[in-house]
């Protein structure tokens, strides 16, 4: 049996944060962990993450034209962007699928954490998604770091 022919297997606390996600690409105060990866799993065309955003982080509206998203909100509460400039809540149990080319996004407006999984389908890599973002909520922040 060769190493293609046998599952990828790793467990959340061995997966290392992301580095290097920028407040001014998005990325205010969150904690995210690419799970399965084009970089470890060998993976093209699917990723899979989990974000946590204490309370105030968010993840900027933005979009990939080259893959569909969805995330399940595990834990926390706050709202979802969507669309041109829309708003609505997003809880525990919300899974919400966003298919490429369409602006998405979150923000913890709850007193705890919110914990996200999360994938991409048609890009194993932030790379090859096609990662575009509005940036219209950065404005409110300080350093360049996520």
């Amino acid at each position: 049996m060769s190493p293609e022919d046998t599952p990828f297997v790793t467990n959340l606390a061995e997966v290392p944060v992301v580095q290097g996600l920028r407040r001014d690409e998005g990325w205010v105060n969150m904690r995210v962990q690419f799970l399965v990866d084009k970089a470890t799993a060998g993976s093209d065309d699917f990723l899979l993450g989990w974000t946590v955003l204490p309370p105030g982080a968010m993840h900027d509206r933005h979009r990939h034209f080259h893959c569909d998203e969805f995330w399940i909100v595990l834990e926390g509460q706050g709202v979802m962007y969507s669309g041109e400039g829309e708003e609505k809540p997003a809880g525990e149990g919300d899974v919400v699928f966003t298919p490429r080319g369409h602006w998405h996004g979150f923000k913890n407006t709850g007193d705890s954490d919110v914990v996200l999984v999360w994938g991409w389908s048609g890009a194993g890599s932030l790379e090859d998604a096609g990662y575009e973002v509005i940036y219209d909520h950065q404005h409110e922040h300080g350093s360049d770091e996520a």
